[in-house]
């Protein structure tokens, strides 16, 4: 079968017309691994993605008791996206559990096609994009069953909801910077200054909070948001510190699921911008080829959060460990698996 054919059998792709599939095939080649076969390994530079065929992959994380299990693919994920969008080193292993067939996109081929076809660069980014927000909400639902005893995720925290400060007090000017700042085109800074809305929250409340539905997501022009989420029996983790410049609650948008996590005013005031769902749906109508450079932002935000978060659900295992059970690893069902 064709390489452009098997892409078809892809939820990830499934945007990509004939022509544009095609041009991914050709970045694209068939590579096969026996059982126990490290795909990758934490630390390594390489920047590869990965779509799987056939078989099983572990991905395992380092911790200071040893390999962690994070999960197990199956055939249809993609997975090693966010080192193609951040450069950085492998922040865990995968290992072919069983005898694999994969499709390896080089990096340096999906590059040089992307600089070519915008086109084809905002697919490939609204497909990584997507990817990354999936992880991160599986991540987001594996880090709260840490001391659960069922393992299921605790209940959201019982905080009252906080009434939205509205503030007419910024001028359009001072909304466009920081967006200006961000280096986007003329008109996304447009869309998004003149289509935001300004709301204020002093320290310690609640922006949303985990469970909410979500209808937009924010910009921070000033002071600090803390994303958080419950450990059940452990208390509130937070998750970022969030500054100027910083996007949030786009997930939700994305997926149309509810909020994953929550979010608070951490300093005196926190400033935000907020966008509207439709406002970000026009942003990035896969059939316009109109907002890359947020679409990169919005990845580049992912792959990062993705990586933070399996580093605190290995050292959540750590925690969770009884002190005089032996050190193994615990492997999560194969629908939980977030990725390196």
């Amino acid at each position: 079968m064709e390489i452009s054919e098997q892409l078809r059998d892809f939820d990830a792709f499934s945007h990509f017309n004939d022509e544009l599939l095609s041009r991914l095939a050709a970045c694209a080649w068939r590579h096969l691994f026996a059982p126990g076969a490290y795909i990758f390994r934490q630390g390594d530079p390489s920047r590869e993605t990965f779509a799987l065929l056939s078989g099983a992959i572990d991905l395992r994380i380092n911790s200071a008791i040893g390999d962690f299990a994070l999960g197990v693919l199956s055939p249809g994920q993609l997975f090693g996206e966010a080192n193609y969008i951040d450069h950085q080193g492998r922040s865990g292993n995968a290992v072919a559990r069983e005898a694999c067939e994969l499709l390896l996109f080089d990096a340096d081929r999906l590059a040089a096609m992307a600089d070519k076809d915008a086109g084809f660069e905002l697919a490939l980014l609204w497909s990584f994009w997507h990817s990354l927000s999936s992880k991160l909400r599986r991540a987001n639902a594996q880090l709260g069953t840490f001391f659960s005893d069922r393992g299921t995720p605790a209940p959201p925290l019982d905080v009252p909801a906080m009434p939205r400060r509205s503030d007419d007090g910024l001028d359009l000017s001072s909304r466009r910077a920081v967006f200006v700042e961000q280096r986007l085109s003329s008109m996304e800074i447009h869309f998004l200054a003149s289509l935001s809305s300004e709301e204020r929250f002093y320290a310690g409340e609640v922006i949303f909070r985990e469970g909410d539905a979500g209808d937009k997501m924010y910009v921070v022009l000033e002071g600090r948001v803390m994303i958080s989420k419950r450990i059940p029996g452990a208390g509130e983790e937070a998750l970022a510190f969030l500054e100027r410049g910083d996007y949030f609650g786009e997930m939700a948008l994305i997926d149309h699921e509810t909020r994953s996590a929550s979010a608070k005013a951490h300093d005196d005031v926190a400033v935000l911008l907020s966008i509207a769902r439709e406002v970000v749906e026009g942003l990035l109508n896969i059939d316009s080829v109109a907002s890359t450079r947020l679409l990169n932002i919005l990845c580049a935000l992912g792959a990062s959060r993705l990586r933070a978060i399996d580093q605190k659900i290995a050292g959540w295992h750590v925690l969770s460990q009884p002190s005089s059970a032996p050190i193994t690893e615990r492997t999560l069902p194969e629908s939980d698996p977030p990725t390196p």
